[in-house]
């Protein structure tokens, strides 16, 4: 290894105001099972060095897959051509290290596993689900485990080792009935260890994507127009993922591409909606310790009551605009700067019955699963395809329809949201944003939005 004490004091010459080395090594295994075949098996290891400066009120930045000293001190060089000459009031002498500590337990690490047995998961589940129903055509799945190690050197005399683990497991099934062709598919998976992907565990995901399949092969065009939705809280979060949580990020709402730009204190949502950002959340897809600038991690409250709180800020936009990092600087690899991204991202359950809800609903959509959508972050409009859904007809779910979607904006809807269930769910995923992906989790409790723009294939004329 090399000593971070020479990069650092190499980089922080002039008016750098501060810098970092953010090291990592990350192993994984994937595997890609189509169709009864074997398309594909990867076990592999990734690692390398970022280095950072911040001069107001720019980043460099630089990486390597190199740990040689020498080539990180030239690398450090390079960066500082960069910073105007003067002597740097930032001293690189005496270090703190902190290793990270998880109050959670993990039984079985993936990565201690023969991949055998990993080949046996998914083997199982697709013979599982083609026993199932008769109408499948094809079944992929892909499992994917990773465990990443970093460590974090910062010009303010810190240094942070943390270990990352994540399991995740996706099924994409395709069905035809008379012709037409549907698509359904579910992924599970979190901060766990192997020990997550029991039998009953994988038994209920087949169950839940064959059941949707089936669904999807008999059911209805969807109705058209104007109407009142309830949104499952096994749905997961998507809708305030996409439509308010990327809004609320420093990078955007400090700079005039959100709009929520200049609304902290004010009443953005209904008084009973309380919104936070929780990377500390036990298992969570988007669960960390520290963040990827050192940061520690902590559960941000971001609408309290219907009022808008904070920001989701890194450091380079904390610095900027004399605020504190609220630990969500991440990064895809130590080939990217850190930005501001959400980590599990939810809004807190309330005081209504999940039935209530349902029942207080004459005529309607019910959605059980959100699938792909995008917004406009200026705007604040959304749009997403709804994966599972159903009519309500005096407050009881009906058919099952298919090829929506769900048009709104994510002020008005936040809004307008009139009832909040008491239960909480969520989904899980990968954001891409500016060209990096990073883990992250979305919750929800049961919702009702009185009105909101479904899209179809067929007006409804009812």
């Amino acid at each position: 290894m090399f000593d971070e004490r020479l990069v650092l004091k190499v980089m922080m010459k002039g008016n750098a105001i501060y810098g970092d080395i953010f090291a990592e090594e990350k192993t994984y295994t994937f595997i890609h099972h189509e169709s009864g075949r074997i398309e594909k098996i990867e076990k592999g290891t990734d690692k390398g060095v970022g280095i950072r400066i911040i001069v107001p009120w720019k980043t460099y930045y630089c990486s390597t897959n190199s740990f040689d000293e020498g080539r990180l001190i030239d690398l450090a060089k390079g960066l500082n051509r960069f910073v105007r000459e003067g002597k740097s009031s930032i001293e690189i002498n005496n270090r703190i290290t902190i290793v990270s500590q998880y109050p959670f337990f993990i039984k079985t690490y993936a990565h201690d596993v023969d991949t055998k047995e990993k080949l046996h998961i998914v083997k199982y589940l697709e013979s599982i689900v083609r026993k199932m129903e008769r109408r499948i055509k094809q079944v992929r799945i892909q499992y994917r485990d990773t465990k990443q190690n970093v460590v974090i050197s910062n010009s303010e005399g810190k240094v942070i080792s943390d270990s990352r683990i994540q399991l995740i497991l996706t099924i994409f099934i395709v069905g035809e009935e008379k012709g037409e062709i549907q698509t359904a598919y579910e992924t599970i998976g979190g901060f766990y260890g192997f020990d997550f992907l029991s039998g009953e565990i994988i038994e209920n995901l087949a169950v839940k994507v064959v059941k949707r399949i089936q669904g999807l092969l008999n059911a209805r065009e969807a109705p058209m127009g104007v109407k009142t939705v309830v949104l499952a809280s096994e749905a997961g979060g998507t809708m305030i993922h996409e439509a308010i949580g990327h809004g609320l990020e420093a990078d955007l709402a400090m700079e005039h591409l959100s709009c929520y730009k200049d609304m902290i204190g004010k009443q953005i949502a209904a008084p009973f909606l309380t919104i936070v950002d929780d990377a500390t959340l036990p298992y969570g897809r988007g669960t960390y310790a520290y963040d990827d600038e050192g940061v520690q991690s902590k559960r941000t409250m971001l609408v309290e009551n219907g009022v808008l709180k904070e920001y989701l800020f890194d450091r380079f936009h904390a610095l900027r605009y004399g605020k504190k990092s609220t630990g969500n600087g991440r990064r895809d690899s130590f080939r990217f700067k850190p930005i501001p991204r959400m980590s599990n991202t939810m809004i807190l359950p309330g005081h209504d019955e999940p039935e209530k809800i349902l029942a207080s609903v004459d005529k309607g959509i019910y959605v059980r699963k959100m699938g792909g959508g995008q917004v406009d972050t200026v705007r604040g409009d959304f749009v997403f395809e709804i994966a599972e859904g159903y009519t309500i007809e005096k407050g009881h779910t009906e058919e099952m329809i298919k090829n929506a979607t769900m048009m709104g904006n994510g002020l008005k809807v936040l809004q307008e949201i009139d009832m909040v269930g008491n239960d909480l769910g969520f989904g899980i995923g990968t954001c891409g944003k500016d060209g990096q992906a990073v883990p992250v989790s979305d919750g929800q409790p049961t919702l009702r939005i009185p009105e909101i723009i479904i899209g179809g294939r067929k007006r409804d004329v009812s």
